[in-house]
């Protein structure tokens, strides 16, 4: 897929105020840092789609860019930490998880997972809440440049056999990096495929 389009469209505070059009709709959630931004201006070619911050809980709305006039892709909010006041954090959790429940265009849940940590209770309640609801999503390692070879290697292998205690199978997986631009034509080709097999 090549993007020749990407625009913002809008931000909802709430699943109301999504756009009502019935294009489908991909999302991108991780917790806070992961380099979810940097992951979504990777993939649209475009410096400041997404607004990158070093600070932790910077999105903290439900975004929405019209990408070649044909889909959208949608930046949820971080979860973890955040310097933000525990109601509000409840808030963005509560709408997040309608978004996710009963957004009907939604075709796949991208959960990014930084590559360099151990695997994380709250990436794995998300993706065991996916799963029981039925919610297609599929798993991006982020930050794979800031690994050697062997140890990316080593840390993709424990979160598998820690999914797949609990997994019968694993989800469909990428491995990232903003930097090396790598994973970029990967999961452009999932979406066009995804959105071809509707």
């Amino acid at each position: 897929m090549i993007i020749h389009t990407a625009d913002f469209v809008t931000s909802s505070a709430k699943l109301s105020q999504c756009p009502k059009d019935s294009k489908p709709e991909f999302a991108f959630i991780g917790r806070s840092n992961v380099g979810k931004s940097s992951l979504i201006n990777m993939l649209t070619d475009r410096n400041k789609l997404a607004k990158i911050s070093g600070t932790p809980g910077k999105t903290q709305t439900i975004n929405h860019f019209i990408i070649n006039d044909q889909w959208y892709l949608v930046d949820l909010p971080g979860y973890g930490y955040a310097k933000v006041s525990s109601s509000l954090r409840e808030n963005w959790i509560r709408e997040v998880e309608n978004y996710i429940m009963k957004r009907e265009s939604l075709i796949c849940l991208f959960v990014l997972i930084d590559s360099r940590i151990k695997p994380q209770d709250s990436d794995q309640k998300l993706m065991e809440m996916l799963g029981v609801n039925q919610i297609p999503f599929a798993r991006v390692f982020t930050k794979s440049d800031k690994l050697k070879a062997e140890a990316l290697k080593k840390s993709i292998k424990l979160h598998n056999e820690t999914m797949l205690e609990t997994w019968d199978e694993l989800p469909e997986t990428f491995i990232s990096s903003a930097v090396k631009r790598k994973g970029k034509n990967e999961i452009l080709g999932f979406i066009e495929q995804s959105i071809n097999n509707l």
